[in-house]
């Protein structure tokens, strides 16, 4: 994946990086432009508001406050442009000295935007406790634009609020189809790394790496396509709950939905999902991806390795007609060591049937024993070694 090299750091425990020297205000009310000669200390909610946009330069550092927990809050109307480079990232890390960060050291990236969702409320409030007057999100403009990231990471956040509460690292709320989210990677999110409430923005080379919770989760009348996405795993780091490299949920079961056309509708393309397991700890594994509340998921041209099982559906999808509509695998590669499919579903459903026309290993195979160097701490690398041991599901 030559799209990973040059801007990433799979080793974010042993960077060196810069002390603070300017700690910015927990209000930015009119248009700021962050420098990369200056490091930047983000400690306590930072609240993007007015209408103002946060611009931050190329090559960036923003250290994140663990004593005063840090989270950065683009609220409705505001814009934040982190335009990253290849060469020069822009990186949002814990202040710990390196060799002490750990996930959960701060808060994360929350943008909330104008776009559509499909709670019969228009809008709703960001999760997390924050200050209300700043925390709307969602409208009727699919096509706004609340943000452009690209080659940015974000290192050790999701900072847990309560026994049931976490923050992600990066939480996009309502984004329009104009909004610009690629060249992303989130390292060690001690819960989701990337969660979408609605909205309908496209991203592409996206990285989850050791997440503890979900890698990618999507509810709330989500509808965009994904290309290029990688999900790293180890099968001792999840939730309590159960974690998934992608959790997909149609609606919020709490609240119901409007109309079957404003279901989530998420369609990836070049997925990389793998659980680091082998077969001492492959037992700890779970499902690659989680299907909810009628969520509609097609994935092509991916590969999928180290999990339990390919997919898990909730009781909402009760036959095989609806796992037909609602789910799609094609032209891919899996490699588990259980049941392909789980259905909640009371009567048997033979699910294997929507996995037709994929490849996968006729036995579990470790990750070291599938790619070509899945460990390699500067640039792994998820090439299948050969495909001699591999059926075509029929």
């Amino acid at each position: 994946m030559t799209w990973t090299k040059g801007w990433t750091s799979f080793d974010p425990n042993n960077q060196e990086y810069p002390e603070p020297e300017k700690i910015l205000p927990n209000i930015i009310d009119s248009d700021l432009y962050l420098k990369n000669d200056t490091t930047y200390l983000l400690s306590g909610n930072v609240y993007v508001i007015n209408n103002a946009t946060l611009t931050i330069q190329e090559g960036t550092t923003i250290r994140c406050n663990v004593e005063n927990v840090a989270s950065l809050v683009v609220t409705k109307g505001a814009k934040l442009l982190a335009k990253g480079t290849k060469g020069f990232p822009i990186v949002f890390t814990s202040n710990k000295p390196k060799k002490n960060r750990k996930s959960g050291d701060w808060g994360g990236i929350i943008i909330a935007g104008a776009g559509k969702i499909n709670s019969p409320s228009a809008s709703k409030i960001i999760e997390g406790n924050f200050l209300p007057q700043y925390s709307l999100y969602g409208g009727v403009d699919e096509h706004e634009m609340t943000t452009i990231m690209t080659y940015v990471r974000i290192e050790f956040a999701g900072k847990k609020i309560n026994q049931s509460k976490e923050l992600n690292g990066l939480s996009l709320y309502a984004l329009g189809s104009n909004s610009i989210i690629n060249n992303i990677m989130i390292s060690f999110s001690s819960d989701d790394s990337f969660e979408c409430f609605g909205g309908n923005v496209n991203m592409h080379n996206l990285i989850s790496y050791k997440a503890k919770d979900d890698d990618y989760d999507f509810t709330l009348g989500y509808k965009g396509q994904l290309d290029n996405i990688l999900a790293i795993r180890h099968p001792y780091i999840s939730d309590v709950s159960g974690s998934f490299a992608i959790e997909a949920d149609g609606y919020d079961k709490k609240e119901g939905f409007l109309i079957s056309e404003s279901l989530s509708s998420i369609h990836i393309k070049n997925a990389t999902l793998i659980n680091l397991s082998n077969q001492s700890n492959y037992k700890y594994t779970t499902a690659a991806v989680s299907s909810k509340n009628l969520a509609n998921l097609n994935i092509v041209d991916s590969q999928i390795s180290g999990f339990a099982n390919v997919v898990k559906f909730d009781k909402t999808y009760q036959s095989y007609s609806d796992l037909q509509k609602y789910f799609s695998l094609e032209n891919s590669v899996f490699n588990v060591h259980s049941m392909s499919i789980i259905t909640k579903h009371k009567s048997k459903i033979n699910g294997d049937q929507i996995l037709k026309y994929n490849m996968y290993t006729n036995n579990f195979r470790n990750a070291e024993d599938l790619f070509t160097d899945p460990f390699n701490e500067t640039n792994p690398k998820f090439t299948l070694k050969d495909s001699e041991n591999y059926t075509v599901m029929q």
